[in-house]
């Protein structure tokens, strides 16, 4: 008598109906239902994969569900296993308390392998004599100048006439896009010496910007698939890792053509005519033993390239999103900037300007753009990874090897941290009401532990005072000579990207305002 034979269909049958009736016993089994279910060979991938187009939202909800923090476990062996918190606790711990513990680690390197040996990758003696350098040259007298002067002069010259053309024409634009050419312009020059020219009537493609986007695209996606996987298919060279070679190629040729014309004007003119510039600066400095070497050049300027200019155009463009839906908030920072002594921006029209320094005293400003970066933090997550067994202030024992993942956008949006109204746009919660109603003239101090967005700790960013001078010129031109009307019914999210960029951009009109100048 033969042996009955199963048929494809019912071992299909037979398999759905094991994976419901597991689905079913597992979560009845959990203690808490928002945690995603961890399933057998793939954990909780399935959930991830689900929930990426919504990324940042998704992780907010669990850890609103999980008191501020939860175990993420991806596939066996898949590197995937992350402890994801955002309890200010934990990350003062990290951070600070056990810094030496929470070094980037050898993954985090090569997920960021665009960035060779640069100060991001960076761990231990070489980290340290890095950020020393950088922060010698970034505090110098020269290059403050340089960044108060420059980043006036490209508002004035670039960012105004563009959108008084804008204006003129009536036409939706997309103003991040806008944003991001400007602050690549101002960054390039700042680090380059050279000012690629994206910000003109024409928005001209340039190749070294688009190269700097399609990286950072491919840097999030390393982060949400195994990295067998990703690893597999830049050896490959198919799919993103194939734009993210092509994007490389760019970079690499970009720096290093910049670095032969900084070395050719160093040998026609001597240390005599040095130019402000980090690179030319770098060049320039002989005491750095690593300084004429071009490959420490190539690291350097990216990751100070990465540093200033998508993070400071993410800025501003949640910025003025928040300023549409809120326009209580537009006419005091108007308010605020009639005390402030302006002049013709020298670009024609009658536009308004500010000199950055006088625009540093500005309280309301400054606390609404700080309420911004709460809201939408630049970089919307940190990754760390334990050299060895330790303890988190919240109990959850972490081994050597363990990753922690921080999210600075939950951590923006979590009651135990803001209260009650984290969610809303309120710069007034950074300005200390005294008894008789009275408002400080100054901002309130917040614990970077707490307000992360421009990292804590050791590694707390050293281009602070740079991204505050140049969100607050662009912001105060542009609020001062235009209303900006988003479009109706254009929908705006965070896009999936190293960088908290708008998924959509940011689509808007802009009318012009009439100036008198004190």
């Amino acid at each position: 008598m033969a042996p009955p034979r199963i048929s494809f269909l019912e071992l299909c049958l037979s398999f759905l109906c094991f994976v419901v009736f597991y689905y079913f016993h597992m979560r009845s089994k959990r203690k808490n239902p928002f945690v995603p279910l961890d399933w057998p060979l793939v954990g909780m991938l399935p959930a991830l994969l689900g929930n990426l187009h919504h990324l940042h939202d998704w992780i907010t909800s669990l850890l609103v569900a999980s008191q501020l923090s939860f175990l993420f476990t991806g596939p066996p062996r898949s590197g995937m296993q992350f402890f994801v918190t955002a309890d200010p606790a934990n990350v003062r711990h990290v951070f600070t308390s056990n810094f030496a513990n929470y070094p980037k680690g050898p993954e985090f390197e090569e997920i960021f392998d665009v960035l060779g040996g640069g100060i991001f990758n960076a761990d231990g003696e070489s980290w340290r004599r890095q950020r020393a350098k950088a922060q010698l040259l970034m505090s110098s007298a020269p290059f403050r100048a340089l960044v108060s002067r420059y980043s006036r002069a490209k508002v004035d010259t670039a960012l105004l006439p563009l959108l008084s053309h804008m204006a003129a024409t009536g036409e939706a634009f997309d103003l991040q896009d806008v944003f991001l050419r400007l602050t690549f312009d101002t960054t390039t020059t700042l680090v380059f010496g050279v000012d690629p020219g994206c910000l003109s009537v024409g928005l001209p493609e340039v190749p070294f910007a688009r190269a700097m986007d399609d990286a950072m695209g491919v840097l999030l996606l390393r982060h949400v698939v195994p990295m067998t996987w990703w690893k597999l298919a830049r050896r490959l060279r198919i799919g993103h890792e194939r734009k993210m070679a092509e994007a490389w190629r760019t970079i690499d040729q970009f720096v290093a053509d910049t670095i032969a014309k900084r070395r050719a004007e160093k040998a026609r003119h001597g240390n005599g005519q040095v130019s402000a510039d980090l690179l030319s600066s770098y060049i320039n400095d002989d005491e750095d033993e690593e300084g004429g070497v071009d490959a420490f050049l190539r690291d350097t300027t990216i990751n100070l390239m990465l540093a200033g200019r998508d993070t400071t155009g993410s800025a501003l463009s949640w910025f003025f999103y928040l300023l549409t839906r809120n326009p209580r908030v537009v006419g005091k920072i108007r308010q605020e900037l009639e005390c402030v002594k302006s002049k013709s921006s020298g670009s024609g029209g009658g536009m308004a300007s500010f000199d950055p320094d006088e625009l540093s005293r500005l309280t309301y400003l400054h606390a609404a753009l700080c309420e911004s970066l709460r809201l939408y933090p630049p970089v919307p997550q940190e990754l760390k990874e334990a050299a060895a067994a330790d303890v988190l202030p919240c109990g959850h024992e972490v081994r050597a090897g363990d990753k922690i993942l921080v999210s600075l956008y939950a951590m923006g949006r979590m009651e135990e941290v803001w209260g009650s109204d984290c969610r809303e746009f309120r710069p007034e919660r950074w300005i200390p009401e005294l008894e008789d109603g009275r408002r400080v003239v100054q901002v309130r101090y917040v614990p970077s532990y707490k307000f992360m967005s421009f990292n804590s700790g050791p590694r707390t960013c050293l281009g602070k005072d740079m991204a505050f001078v140049q969100l607050k010129a662009a912001a105060a031109a542009v609020v001062s000579n235009f209303d900006v009307e988003a479009v109706p019914g254009h929908v705006v999210e965070p896009k999936l990207s190293i960088i908290l960029h708008m998924k959509n951009g940011f689509m808007a009109t802009v009318k012009r305002r009439r100036q008198t100048f004190a």
